[in-house]
Order: C-alpha cells, then structure tokens, then sequence
C-alpha cells in the first residue's frame, strides 16, 4: 500500500524489504534460541536458515522462469530483476538444498525441519504484509466491504477495489505459526511439525489461489501453478505425518 517509506538521496527504503529483513531475522532469532534449549547446535541452525535463503531464492526465481519461458527469452533481463517468483519453488527447493546439508553434515533433516518450520511460516506472514504494502500478490476485484483501493504506483491496479488476499494470507501464515508453535513445544507430537507445516500451508494456499486476481502467474489446465503444486505437497505432506506417526508407535 505504501512501499517507499524513506529516501536518501538514490537510496529509498521499501517496506516490502523491511517486513522480509524481520522475517528473516526473526527466523534467525528464534531457530537459535529453540536450538539451545533442545540440545541442537545454534550454528548448524544458522548455516541452514542461509542454505535455505540463498537455494530458496534461487529455486523460486528458476521456477517463475520456466512457468515464464517466453517472457524470458523475450527479456531475460525483465523476468531475473527483482519482481517474479514462486514461492512452492523456494520451498521446495530449499527444503532439498537443506537435506542435502544436512546428508553432508550428517545430522537428521527431519528433526531441524521440525525446529525451523514455524520460524518459516512466520517469515511468510511478515512476507505476506511486505506483499500488501507493494502491491502485489493482489486479490480479484470486488465490491465487498473488505475491499482495498491501491494508490498509483502500486504492483496492484491503481483505483479498483480489490480482495486483500496478502492480508489473508499473512493471517493465516500467523495461524499455521501459532499451531506449529504449540506442535513443536509437545514433545510426543514434536516429529509432526514439518508435516503439518506442509499440509496447512499447501490447503490455506490452494484456497486463496481462488482469490487472487494476479492471473498472468500461469495455469496448469483449471488450476494456477500454486495450486496444481499444492496438491501434491498436501499429499506428500500427509505422507510424512503417516511416516511420523508410524516411527511414534514404535517408540511407544
């Protein structure tokens, strides 16, 4: 809604960049602190969260290319600037870049995926809000009351009354967080935390993806690319909880 808020000179602070910088702080803060008090290492935290920045980064914008072939062989300079991603590519790719880490660390994915997962859903709400104040990510037009006009200079058409999907989305990104929050804290069910991450997010993605009004993203058949994704990270998701309670029976 109001991205610039400060200029000096040729440097202008974007709101949409500061609620990335706390979520990614954040992230940074409570992974740490968690680490400490369950016996896991602080620093391998660390080294994760940045494996899991710079391949997500990369996997998310590698994936807008290829659903935007064309635009890209058109500009390829365009498409690789600082606007288009898609987020299942950065979290998807993360997640194999950070188990790959930790295969070479020899230590276990699962239980750092566990740790981290809540702080990612976090990042994504605060993310979200960064979304609202640029723009982008925007809903489809209505003429409900929760509707939000952006002003000219907006990602999001300037004048037309549009659904708050980023708002949406980052309160139920906070929702996932609480949840996952108080999954992780109950040690019987700690080993679910990455599973249920995977599930709530993939069904809480699928169903906005109706309200979003950003349609030049791509479609596979009816469905946009996030959703034709969801459905099998909500698949594989109930997978790992399947797995999870499975080795919990074992244990008990």
């Amino acid at each position: 809604m109001y991205n610039n808020w400060l200029t000096i000179g040729p440097l202008t602070i974007h709101g949409y960049g500061v609620m990335i910088a706390i979520g990614i702080l954040l992230a940074f803060y409570l992974g740490e602190r968690m680490a400490k008090k369950h016996g896991l290492s602080a620093d391998l935290v660390d080294n994760i969260i940045i494996v899991a920045l710079v391949s997500g980064y990369c996997c998310s914008k590698l994936t807008y290319c290829l659903i935007n072939w064309q635009a890209f062989l058109d500009d390829p300079a365009a498409v690789l600037g600082t606007g288009g991603w898609v987020v299942y590519g950065g979290i998807l790719g993360g997640m194999l870049f950070v188990w790959l880490y930790c295969r070479h660390k020899k230590v276990s994915f699962l239980t750092y995926l566990n740790l981290l997962v809540p702080e990612v859903a976090l990042a994504q709400a605060l993310g979200r809000i960064g979304c609202f104040l640029a723009g982008c990510c925007y809903g489809i037009p209505t003429n409900g009351d929760v509707g939000v006009v952006f002003p000219e200079g907006s990602l999001a058409p300037a004048g037309v009354s549009l659904v708050p999907t980023q708002l949406i989305s980052s309160l139920g990104d906070f929702l996932i967080f609480a949840i996952l929050w108080q999954i992780y804290k109950d040690e019987k069910h700690r080993n679910e935390t990455g599973a249920w991450y995977l599930i709530l997010y993939s069904a809480g993605r699928f169903g906005i993806e109706f309200l979003r009004g950003d349609i030049e993203r791509g479609f596979i058949g009816v469905l946009s690319v996030s959703q034709f994704l969801a459905i099998f990270v909500e698949i594989g998701g109930w997978i790992l909880l399947w797995h999870c309670r499975k080795e919990e029976k074992k244990t008990v």
